[in-house]
């Protein structure tokens, strides 16, 4: 399954070969598939692969290019991540969440770039020209550095989250059934029931403690399962005084 057909990430000049490992590995976590490597300074290496862990397929399939337009060809909306906005020209910029909100909106056939630039330096004015928005990761202004892999990472959860009603949650996520009032009434009956019959409550004075029972289940809006736990242990302990 790919939600994301026509999505690249696009990586200019990468002078760590661990780091597009690294951005592979993030890729392949949120099921981007098409990585396009703008003139990186190692690549393929042994380093990239070791930090891709298992996600080899995104480096055997990398698209390597001699230019950042090359790299684009064919892109009808192109995002480049910045740290800072370009001071000549104002310039349309989102964050990452916005970023993932307007690509959703698109039709799966859009093809979509996202572009990363160097460690060091980011992308130059001139090539953040060829881009119609600028992606901007908030962070602390006092430690604002972000690394390139880390980057691609939140922008591709992103990427995910806005389209998490595409696929089912994982089969360990999903919860039973709540229980019914009904079923949760049957169960504080029968915990009155035994706390009397064990000598826990007094039925003459019972001052406040069923309605505090009602209160707890009522909040924790327990499931039929929990419920039905409960009340064998309850008759397991009915048995035992009996």
């Amino acid at each position: 399954m790919n939600p994301f057909p026509g999505i690249r990430i696009v990586m200019v000049e990468t002078s760590h070969p661990g780091n597009i490992g690294a951005a592979a590995r993030a890729m392949k976590n949120m099921y981007l598939n098409h990585l396009y490597l703008v003139t990186p300074r190692r690549f393929p290496d042994e380093e990239a692969t070791a930090r891709a862990s298992r996600a080899d397929d995104i480096l055997e399939n990398a698209v390597l290019c001699d230019s950042l337009p090359q790299a684009l060809e064919g892109c009808s909306m192109v995002f480049g991540a910045s740290a800072r906005s370009l001071r000549s020209l104002p310039w349309p910029q989102l964050d990452a969440r916005a970023t993932a909100e307007l690509v959703s909106q698109q039709s799966p056939a859009t093809e979509v770039a996202l572009v990363f630039g160097r460690e060091h330096s980011g992308l130059t004015n001139e090539e953040l020209g060829l881009c119609n928005y600028l992606l901007h990761i908030p962070t602390n202004p006092d430690f604002s550095s972000l690394n390139v892999a880390a980057a691609i990472q939140v922008v591709a959860y992103e990427l995910m989250m806005s389209r998490s009603g595409e696929w089912q949650a994982p089969e360990s996520n999903k919860v039973d059934e709540a229980a019914s009032a009904e079923e949760v009434e049957g169960l504080i009956t029968h915990m009155e029931q035994t706390m009397i019959e064990v000598g826990f409550l007094d039925p003459d004075n019972p001052r406040q403690l069923v309605r505090r029972l009602r209160r707890l289940f009522n909040r924790a809006r327990v499931e039929r399962t929990e419920v039905n736990i409960l009340r064998g242990v309850l008759s397991a302990v009915n048995r035992l005084k009996r």
